[in-house]
């Protein structure tokens, strides 16, 4: 058996780079192209997938089935509800998901593909409204859209001029262009945005509580202001914080102690064995409410160099407790 990999000549480095910075040029130019095409249709386009009751629903075959994809996911992500059906898929059984409640947004850069144009009359008779985003007004697909995006570009960055290249770079564009003037429209906030994206690191900071990630009950470190010293030390290598809370009978926060006051009352001289949480005490500590969003917490921590804070509810109250390794477990920093 040959070695496929002798079987090749070797690349030349110069031609390489010379195809990439065509590739780069043919495709910037394409979608620089599409600019002057923007006009009222896209305009209207916008109002139509914002007034719909039902779903967009993206459609396109091959390379432009691709793009469609990665356009339902920017939509979908960015507060218009999408979905993409394969037009294959949609002539035997998948149609039936597609209602006249919905829009359909259609892909192709010639606009003949088969699959597509197959269903369109169907598609018409059902009353849902079509949106073609095609390199050729004239084809079919144009002829049947209730509104037509134009997406042609002068040549593909393929040197034999057929792999879709620019043409499918020029539809990813428009998709973008149409899902950022919808999120602007709807007037959706960076909130808004974490609500749909739970998981990544804009979700956590904007979502996340304190209350969602303090240590609770038990897990709190407190003692009364007349603790003894011995008491102060059992709490805090109990619970692990590196500090302490000191509270009053109805549990308002009066102070704190930290591993930090300790180390420099030590190195005073002070004798600590005789006395209280209220001596040692650092009264009026910091605190954050428990409703505040983590991110706020791991920005007053930063901005007075701590590594812990109380967490108290609306009344002053010790709920809760915090530091910088639960922040990080949270993953909030």
């Amino acid at each position: 058996m040959s070695d496929n990999k002798s079987a090749h000549p070797p690349v030349d480095a110069a031609r390489a780079i010379q195809l990439a910075h065509e590739t780069l040029e043919i495709e910037a130019a394409a979608v620089l192209g599409l600019r002057a095409r923007i006009d009222q249709s896209f305009a209207r386009a916008v109002t139509l997938m914002l007034q719909v009751s039902g779903r967009v629903v993206v459609m396109g075959m091959g390379k432009s089935g691709h793009i469609g994809r990665k356009m339902v996911a920017t939509l979908a992500s960015t507060g218009t509800p999408a979905m993409f059906v394969h037009p294959a898929e949609a002539s035997h059984g998948d149609l039936g998901m597609i209602t006249a409640a919905d829009i359909l947004v259609a892909i192709s850069n010639s606009g003949e593909s088969e699959e597509l144009t197959a269903i369109l009359p169907v598609l018409k008779r059902q009353g849902v409204p079509l949106i073609a985003m095609t390199g050729n007004p004239a084809s079919t697909l144009g002829r049947h859209a209730d509104l037509v995006l134009d997406t042609g570009v002068e040549k593909e960055a393929c040197p034999l001029n057929l792999a879709p290249t620019a043409s499918t770079t020029a539809q990813l564009a428009l998709g973008d262009a149409l899902a950022v003037a919808l999120l602007d429209a709807r007037g959706f906030k960076a909130e808004d945005f974490a609500r749909s994206h739970p998981g990544g690191s804009l979700g956590r900071k904007l979502l996340t509580h304190v209350s969602d990630v303090m240590r609770q009950g038990d897990e709190v470190p407190k003692v009364k202001p007349d603790a003894g010293f011995s008491v102060i030390m059992r709490e805090m290598s109990a619970k692990g914080l590196g500090a302490t809370a000191i509270v009053g009978d109805d549990d308002r926060v009066l102070g704190i102690f930290t591993d930090g006051d300790l180390r420099r009352l030590l190195e005073k001289g002070v004798d600590v064995r005789n006395g209280s949480a209220r001596q040692f005490m650092h009264a009026n500590p910091v605190t954050i409410a428990q409703d505040a969003l983590a991110v706020e917490a791991a920005e007053l921590m930063e901005e007075r160099r701590i590594t812990s804070v109380l967490v108290v509810d609306h009344e002053g109250r010790l709920c809760g407790a915090l530091n910088s390794n639960d922040l990080m477990r949270a993953k909030v920093i």
